[in-house]
């Protein structure tokens, strides 16, 4: 494939980037077609040494996102580096997928865990006007503890949150270099 055919392709598998990011990687790939040319190589060799313009396009998405996620984890930044990710193969699909729906599984579940211990005492309280006859001081003081261990799993799953979330994206980083076949030893 020529130059052209080769940036036309690329150009259309990145289409999910902003343009300035677009424009950055073609003109990458245009100074690989501009060095090679000047060393004597036909474009078809070019183009062939740089590999499938579509698998090009699926490791930088891949990379965008896990950079857009480093500098602010959010949880749509999270979803679209995942899913960039297994999207570099199908074997990603379970070595991906699988860990993240766990980890949401958990923080979610930790999350609603506090929330509720939190919200006990309110809970009391409104059993306490649906059901008065059913008030005893043992409930009461009951509920006030599970508020108290209620802010702990608050603060615990922040602070959890935020370690589990850093640590999946380090995960996420070594799977894109595992597939691009970069992990470097030493």
């Amino acid at each position: 494939m020529n130059k052209k055919q080769f940036l036309s392709k690329l150009e259309s598998s990145l289409k999910s980037l902003p343009a300035n990011e677009r424009q950055d990687i073609l003109q990458d790939f245009e100074e690989h077609f501009t060095i090679g040319l000047q060393e004597g190589k036909t474009e078809e060799q070019i183009s062939t040494s740089l590999g499938s313009p579509h698998q090009i396009a699926k490791d930088m998405v891949a990379a965008y996102h896990l950079e857009r996620v480093e500098t602010k984890a959010t949880f749509g930044n999270i979803l679209r580096a995942v899913w960039a990710t297994i999207g570099l193969g199908f074997f990603n699909l379970a070595i991906v997928l699988g860990p993240f729906i766990a980890l949401a599984g958990i923080i979610f579940s930790g999350w609603i865990t506090g929330i509720v211990f939190l919200a006990s005492p309110f809970l009391f309280l409104i059993n306490i006007l649906l059901y008065p006859e059913t008030f005893t001081l043992f409930y009461l003081f009951v509920s006030i503890a599970t508020c108290g261990i209620g802010f702990f799993v608050v603060i615990g799953m922040y602070f959890a949150t935020r370690t589990l979330m850093q640590g999946f994206i380090r995960y996420l980083r070594w799977n894109v270099n595992l597939i691009k076949g970069g992990l470097k030893n030493g």
